[in-house]
């Protein structure tokens, strides 16, 4: 998920860019149709919940979740002059290709999701679990761009990422670097060269 790529540009940016105004700089920062973000957010978190509940939703899960990341790609190109966003859309690009390749869900590596334990894996394996997550098997296209990765220990969140999540956290911490680091170097500038009238 790209939430890593968030935590480490912010503690990064706080340490590069300085703690007293980092902050301040990054809640400055605006994009077109923000609104959209957590929006998408809040709709996967409904979904998540009420799937179970509902047998309905969760027939259509995986065509509501490509919507998820047909109108978040649309939320990333209308910001696409800020740096970072267009690694960002090739991230998302990415997983939404091998979701809709793959019935509107995520594979994932029952080797790779060795590293989250036993629970999940045997959840994997039943198929008893309803998320936009599966467990990769031999009928799955594109399986490269699937939950591929395994990251444990000393990474501080064992979780499986695929090559897509990799490229959207580097272009999310270059984002968040270019607005807490950039604009302080520029304030520097400003206070080494002052305009005279």
């Amino acid at each position: 998920m790209v939430y890593d790529g968030v935590l480490l540009g912010l503690i990064v940016g706080l340490f590069r860019g300085g703690w007293r105004q980092g902050l301040i700089r990054f809640s400055q920062v605006r994009l077109i149709a923000g609104w959209m973000f957590p929006v998408l957010l809040l709709v996967q978190l409904i979904i998540f919940y009420f799937q179970e509940k509902w047998t309905g939703l969760a027939a259509i899960n995986g065509y509501l979740f490509m919507g998820v990341y047909v109108v978040g790609l649309i939320f990333l190109w209308l910001n696409r002059h800020h740096k970072g966003f267009k690694l960002i859309i090739i991230g998302v690009l990415l997983n939404f290709i091998v979701m809709a390749v793959n019935g509107g869900r995520m594979p994932v590596s029952l080797s790779a999701s060795e590293v989250l334990g036993p629970y999940y894996t045997d959840m994997l394996k039943s198929g008893s679990v309803i998320s936009k997550h599966y467990m990769m098997d031999a009928s799955t296209r594109l399986s490269l761009l699937g939950d591929i990765i395994p990251l444990s220990k000393p990474y501080p969140r064992t979780q499986v990422i695929s090559i897509g999540d990799v490229v959207m956290n580097f272009g999310m911490f270059l984002f968040i670097q270019s607005i807490m680091v950039m604009k302080r170097t520029k304030d520097k500038q400003q206070e080494t060269n002052p305009r005279h009238a």
